[in-house]
């Protein structure tokens, strides 16, 4: 296997052909569809992804690639810099206004495991390296935390599975990438956002105004607030956003690599998250809670994996609060003066943001709370944690693509993957 030659090779693959080539590749080596016009068992056993193909695909979905370069100007800031980003570093994704609030975990045949890196800082520089896939793989391999042996078991049947998808999702040889979103965290920086820009926000769903905001009438517009609705809304799908241009990445990491997947959502996110009800599918095995006012459970996060910013990691929501200032001005953050930086001068850029003072602080929380009182959890109408697409990897059974589709089915990639990533001669 000459690794030198297929990473080149990688490098030099075309942007347009990993767009116009991307498809949905579903057959692996080891499948098997039992019935309708397409049956057909995989006369091959399952191949697992290398270490570096799978630090491959995990780069390319969540990996840094450098400090990012934050908003630099709002009148209302002006001269000082706007501080909105909550981490320091770009990643492969965007996040809007560098909220940065997603992380990804997967699972293969070699057990579950968590892959953090919204607040690794840049693990690579572009201002003073060549960013290069053997460099991306390098620098993030370390961050993988395995969290348990095995594979995630999650029952090939509904409604665990999607129906069409009990066949090919977590099969034996995949990796299966499951990126998720702290929709608490999400909203805690939008309505930093809003009152940043002079905004608030009212609970439409009950019709009133949050009792004691018109305490911060000098901080903003207490006659005008936003809707609770729409701003849950607005957290979810920024958030969303997150998870889905992340798997896009791994999806066109897929093409130039020459490997089957696809991006998709067709696993119960709820058996994903740890609240099948059964014990026996703990799936990511997150906190959940039951309320007669939810009509679904509400999962929290995994203890001491990744837990969202709100109670119980935190007491209340006012310590929340202090938590994610402390992630944007403390050390490692964005607006933090030793943090380093991509300009000519980084601690005079991000020293210049203005620092969220205890006036503001409380003006956010105290919003927070009545979240969190009145609806029992927060968000308050949407979920505290949230999955949507997934991206699984898996090495493509040709034959069953040359027997059943016409030619162009897949790409050349695919057709020399095996040879280049694992000196085999033959798709085996």
């Amino acid at each position: 296997m000459n690794f030198e030659t297929a990473l080149a090779e990688l490098a030099a693959f075309p942007l347009v052909e990993a767009l116009f080539g991307r498809r949905s590749r579903r057959f692996a080596l080891g499948d098997e569809i039992p019935d309708g016009p397409l049956a057909y068992r995989s006369k091959h056993d399952p191949v697992s992804l290398t270490d570096l193909e799978r630090m491959l695909v995990l780069s390319a979905m969540g990996g840094t690639t450098g400090w990012h370069y934050s908003i630099t100007r709002h009148a209302r800031y002006a001269p000082h810099v706007s501080n909105y980003a909550g981490g320091a570093a770009g990643r492969t994704f965007p996040s809007a206004a560098g909220f940065h609030t997603a992380e990804l975990f997967f699972t293969d045949d070699s057990g579950l495991y968590f892959f953090p890196t919204r607040d690794a800082g840049a693990l690579v520089d572009p201002a003073v390296e060549e960013v290069t896939s053997e460099l991306m793989v390098e620098r993030h391999r370390e961050r993988l935390r395995r969290l348990s042996a095995g594979r995630l078991h999650l029952p090939a049947e509904e409604p665990y599975l999607e129906g069409h998808n009990t066949w090919c999702v977590n099969v034996p040889g995949s990796l299966l990438v499951i990126p998720v979103a702290d929709i608490a965290q999400h909203l805690i920086a939008i309505l930093c956002f809003f009152a940043q820009n002079g905004y608030a926000i009212y609970d439409d769903v009950n019709g009133r105004k949050l009792p004691g905001l018109e305490e911060f009438g000098g901080l903003v517009d207490v006659e005008e607030p936003f809707p609770l609705t729409f701003t849950e809304q607005y957290a979810l799908t920024e958030a969303t956003a997150e998870l889905a241009t992340a798997c896009y990445a791994g999806v066109l990491m897929l093409q130039a690599m020459g490997l089957g997947g696809w991006m998709f959502d067709g696993i119960d996110r709820f058996s994903m998250l740890g609240a099948s009800g059964d014990p026996n599918v703990p799936g990511l095995g997150f906190r959940y809670d039951e309320d007669e006012r939810w009509p679904t459970p509400n999962p929290t996060g995994r203890e001491g994996v990744f837990e969202a910013y709100c109670p119980p990691r935190y007491r209340n929501m006012a310590a929340a609060v202090e938590a994610f200032a402390g992630r944007k001005f403390g050390p490692g953050g964005p607006f933090h003066r030793d943090t380093p930086g991509a300009w000519t001068d980084s601690p005079g850029f991000r020293g210049s943001a203005p620092v969220h003072d205890d006036e503001f602080k409380a003006c956010v929380a105290l919003q927070a709370q009545y979240v969190l009182d009145t609806f029992g959890k927060f968000p308050g109408t949407v979920p505290t944690v949230f999955i949507m697409n997934y991206v699984q990897a898996h090495h493509l059974d040709l034959d069953f693509y040359d027997r059943f589709f016409k030619p162009g089915a897949y790409l050349r990639t695919h057709a020399t993957h095996m040879q280049k990533w694992h000196g085999e001669e033959e798709n085996l």
